[in-house]
């Protein structure tokens, strides 16, 4: 990948539309741009300019009949030209947008004509790889881009707009330092020692790796909620038949996606739906009550529960607050004893003081929530018990959390590495050996943010981008 090259890629998505937009960036952007131009003013940099998309003189198709081509015959299209004078660009190289009408056609002739004048056709993800390259962001922004495209909620968006704004790195920044401060004092102590200058001491160097570790271990806890933020999770909605589970799931939902008879029994497959809670992407699954069935299709429907149940990330157990607890409850109960788990009491809206009398004390000895499906009573209870179980509660979005697999692994690599240096330091090794564990923590600060990395990694995080990107 050569990065002098001027590259091109159509920057909308695949499909027709009322506007796609055509990207060129690199050395040559304006003078392969010119030709298949007219504009009403000179290109400047920031400002869009209203102009013609034209067949470039001696490329056109020539009309039967006609002496000469006119310049109003070889219009193509109105465009809108956008430039971006290097190094004030998202590649810090000079870039040219051309936004026509979004006809896969018009854009594909866009992208033909640049390449006959010498533009390459743009790799997946090489725009925002020369932005990193060209040190206009670092690699956690890089991938952050990729995350903004993908996200699927707003709140998703939000995070990665953070990310991409650098959240992560800023909170890197300060623990990178005090890293590189320890290694320094002990460089310095082996380097100079026939100066006078004292060696640290085991308490003062445990003092310095506590400022270190400490807020790293911070970060690397927010690694589960970040997973979640990013990729979702499932919930599986179980309970006896009829109390009231695909009433729940299609309250969930916000409109009737699970049908509903007062008959037990009526789901006898697993349905779902993909909503959005705080945010997140839920996959709620609706199931068939679980009891013995009373034919085939029930039979297969409860095995399809049990297997949902097994699989989900979360369990919401639908307990019917009009009934005491039965066996068949306890039973549910105790297959999710040590699972994330939210126990729900639902149609509470049908709950008597006579009723409410003759159920104390037989309620299931657990924190549970309480709800009404028909009337709407508890959900907003419900939402929050959900988001406070998968573990949302006391992170704090601002100041940026691990929301990325490989981040994950490279802080619990780093971690490690202070760890072994802990012991080092218990088990009087010399500090040359201890200094070792230091710099393989900083390495992994560094490939975090891409301040050494390798092409491999490159490779992986910009072949998941979109050509255009």
């Amino acid at each position: 990948m050569n990065l002098d090259d001027t590259i091109i890629a159509i920057a909308t998505p695949p499909g027709r539309g009322g506007i796609g937009v055509v990207r060129l960036a690199g050395p040559e952007a304006r003078a392969i741009a010119a030709p298949m131009l007219r504009l009403k003013h000179e290109l400047e940099p920031n400002r869009a300019i209203f102009g013609e998309l034209v067949e470039p003189a001696g490329e056109g198709v020539e009309i039967v009949g006609a002496a000469t081509t006119s310049a109003a015959e070889r219009r193509i299209d109105e465009v809108v030209v956008t430039y971006f004078r290097k190094p004030h660009s998202y590649t810090t190289d000079d870039i040219v947008e051309i936004a026509a009408h979004g006809s896969p056609v018009v854009l594909r002739h866009i992208v033909e004509l640049a390449l006959a004048r010498g533009a390459r056709l743009a790799e997946p993800g090489e725009f925002t790889m020369r932005a990193f390259l060209n040190g206009r962001l670092d690699l956690t922004q890089a991938e952050a881009v990729r995350d903004l495209i993908e996200s699927q909620t707003l709140f998703q968006a939000k995070v990665a707009a953070q990310q991409l704004e650098g959240a992560l790195s800023k909170r890197l920044k300060p623990i990178k330092q005090k890293l590189i401060e320890l290694i320094a004092l002990l460089e310095a102590g082996i380097d100079f020692a026939e100066d006078d200058i004292s060696v640290a001491a085991d308490q003062t160097i445990l003092a310095h790796l506590a400022e270190v570790s400490q807020p790293l271990e911070e970060l690397a806890a927010t690694s589960a909620y970040g997973k979640v933020v990013h990729e979702g999770f499932t919930l599986a909605i179980v309970g006896r038949p009829n109390v009231g589970k695909s009433s729940l799931f299609n309250r969930l939902v916000e409109r009737e996606r699970a049908i509903v008879t007062a008959q037990p029994g009526t789901t006898r497959d697993l349905v779902s739906e993909t909503v959005a809670i705080g945010g997140i992407p839920v996959q709620l699954i609706d199931t068939a009550g679980i009891r013995n069935g009373v034919d085939e299709a029930e039979t297969i429907g409860v095995r399809k529960s049990m297997e949902a149940l097994s699989e989900a990330d979360l369990v919401l157990v639908v307990l019917d607050s009009t009934q005491t607890p039965g066996d068949e409850d306890g039973e549910l109960l105790r297959m999710v004893e040590g699972r994330p788990a939210v126990v729900v009491e639902n149609k509470c809206d049908l709950i008597t003081a006579e009723l409410a009398a003759r159920a104390h004390g037989a309620k299931v000895k657990t924190s549970a929530v309480r709800t009404s499906a028909v009337t709407g009573e508890g959900i907003g209870e419900l939402r929050a018990a959900i988001l406070q179980r998968i573990g949302a509660g006391g992170v704090q979005v601002e100041s940026g959390f691990l929301t990325n697999v490989r981040h994950q692994k490279l802080v619990s690599d780093s971690v490690s590495a202070l760890e072994a240096a802990k012991n080092a330091v218990a088990n009087r090794v010399p500090h040359e050996m201890l200094l070792l564990d230091l710099y393989h923590a900083l390495r992994k600060f560094d490939e975090i943010t891409g301040a050494t990395t390798t092409d491999d990694i490159l490779n992986l995080v910009f072949g998941t981008f979109c050509i255009g990107k």
